[in-house]
């Protein structure tokens, strides 16, 4: 029991501390990288009146235009009840719209409304000033470096998701 409880305490620990050798280390470092720039953006969103959820699905529908709720879904990493809730949400201030889907009586699409588009291109200006904020500390070539890298992890192989 000795032997194991040696072994055991050789391994490394996981942290997200400088210097972290552990195999979750990057995982653990992406995860409070998440947690922080997703509070800044927040902050952006928060005198609009929407949250992050919300914005997802804004960006999601900008991208591709009207959506149905099941690819929303898939593309936010949201579940079928919470993805109802937020394009509820969206209906109700008018920022989102559900509509036919032609040949599907089962399906809607979700569509921005105008008011959904100015709402966005607002939030990106709110956003700007907090994400300079948010790479204060990177030099311009490591902010670039660091979307390059990031966009590589998020997409291996120049692949799209």
């Amino acid at each position: 029991m000795a032997a194991h409880a040696s072994s055991r305490d050789a391994a490394p620990r996981a942290s997200d501390r400088p210097g972290d050798a552990s195999p979750f280390a990057l995982g653990l470092l992406l995860r409070r990288a998440h947690w922080r720039a997703a509070g800044v953006m927040s902050e952006a969103l928060r005198p609009l009146g929407i949250e992050l959820r919300h914005f997802a699905v804004l960006i999601v529908l900008v991208d591709r235009g009207p959506t149905v709720q099941r690819d929303l879904a898939a593309e936010t990493g949201t579940d079928k009840a919470g993805i109802m809730r937020v394009v509820d949400d969206l209906e109700r201030r008018n920022l989102a719209v559900r509509k036919p889907v032609p040949g599907d009586r089962r399906a809607r699409a979700v569509e921005i409304t105008p008011e959904g588009l100015e709402l966005f291109d607002a939030a990106h200006v709110a956003a700007a000033p907090l994400a300079e904020g948010l790479v204060a500390d990177l030099g311009p070539d490591d902010t670039e470096q660091l979307m390059r890298l990031l966009t590589r992890l998020a997409h291996p192989g120049g692949r799209e998701v």
